[in-house]
C-alpha cells in the first residue's frame, strides 16, 4: 500500500499547539458546601450522577483532555521551559537551544540575572523572562 504525497504541504510542518481544556476540574458540590474543597475527587457513590455521567453534571478528568505528546509543556513560542537558578545551569541548554528556553527562577538576584542573560545571549539560548527584576538606572 502506498501513501499519497502532498507536494503543497511542507515536509516538516510545526505542529499547532492546542491546549484542549485549560479550566480546572472541580469537586462535586464544592460550590454548594464551604467544607468541601474544590480539589478534584473521584465520585464513588453507587447513585452518583457524576460517576454515572449524567447530562448536565460537572466534567470529569480523563485521558481525552490530554495535550498532544509533541506539544505538551510547550509555551506559545514553541519552546519547552527549563528553570535556571545560576549561570552554570545554562550549560545544560547549550545543545538544546532549539527546543528549550531558559526561565530565570524567581529567587535569583538582579545581579545574577544580568549575568545569566548575557551568558544566554552568548550561547544563543532564549530567555523567557529577561527583564524580570532588573531595573536599568539612567
Amino acid at each position: 500500500m502506498s501513501f499519497p504525497s502532498f507536494p503543497h504541504l511542507p515536509s516538516m510542518a510545526a505542529p499547532k499547539i492546542v491546549k484542549k481544556y485549560t479550566g480546572k476540574f472541580k469537586r462535586h458540590h464544592s460550590d454548594r458546601y464551604h467544607r468541601v474543597s474544590e480539589n478534584w475527587r473521584k465520585q464513588k457513590g453507587i447513585d452518583s450522577c457524576v460517576r454515572r455521567r449524567f447530562r448536565g453534571t460537572i466534567l470529569q478528568p480523563n485521558i481525552g483532555y490530554g495535550s498532544d505528546k509533541r506539544t505538551k509543556y510547550m509555551n506559545p513560542a514553541g519552546f519547552k521551559v527549563y528553570l535556571v537558578k545560576n549561570v552554570s545551569d545554562l550549560d545544560a541548554l547549550l545543545m538544546h537551544n532549539k527546543t528549550y528556553a531558559a526561565e530565570i527562577a524567581h529567587n535569583v538576584s538582579s545581579k545574577n540575572r544580568v549575568e545569566i542573560v548575557t551568558k544566554a545571549k552568548a550561547l544563543g539560548v532564549k530567555v523567557t523572562n529577561p527583564k524580570g527584576r532588573v531595573s536599568l538606572e539612567a
